[in-house]
């Protein structure tokens, strides 16, 4: 049976899914006044863009995505294209995110609709995304890779993770602190 190449991001997306809940279920109390913690948006950006994005994004967009353009996907007008500009969509948001969460610490007013607005937009974007290659893009991947590019596949994602060796152990531990938080 051919290697699964696409099961270590499903895996991967399972814990940015819990911080997009985290995100979801704070802004909805930013919002309803009873939430002001600044730097919990601060620490979500940390996690998306050293996790989500360096560590996540970085195995889809140099690995999977090159080599299933190098197998006869189309780079344009086509899901690999739809899934960059969605990344791209989500640096934005989150870059929002960290801007009006820096400003809110520093005690500006008029912050929270923006700082929720771009973390309201973030999550449903990400969760559509993930659900988008979750269910038809990585499924795909499987079916049209064949068996002598996953090995290479795989070792590229192990050397990738093997550049940051406790990075997922650090993200998992902030996730679950707040999670600790949000529960109490």
């Amino acid at each position: 049976m051919a290697e699964n190449v696409t099961q270590v991001m499903m895996d991967e997306h399972q814990l940015i899914l819990r911080m997009i809940t985290l995100v979801e279920k704070n802004s909805a109390l930013l919002e309803a006044g009873k939430f002001r913690n600044w730097q919990f948006y601060l620490d979500a950006v940390d996690f998306i863009r050293n996790y989500a994005d360096r560590f996540h994004h970085a195995k889809e967009e140099d690995v999977l995505f090159v080599e299933l353009v190098k197998n006869g996907m189309p780079a344009k007008s086509s899901p690999i294209e739809a899934m960059l500009m969605e990344h791209d969509q989500g640096r934005a948001h989150v870059k929002g995110m960290e801007e009006a969460a820096q400003k809110a610490q520093e005690g500006q007013t008029g912050q929270i609709p923006i700082l929720a607005e771009h973390a309201r937009s973030y999550a449903a974007l990400l969760r559509g995304h993930i659900d988008k290659e979750d269910s038809i893009l990585y499924p795909l991947a499987e079916r049209v890779l064949p068996a002598e590019v996953r090995g290479r596949m795989l070792g590229a994602y192990a050397e990738a993770a093997a550049k940051t060796p406790d990075l997922e152990a650090q993200y998992r531990k902030m996730v679950e602190e707040y999670e600790r938080q949000s529960a109490a």
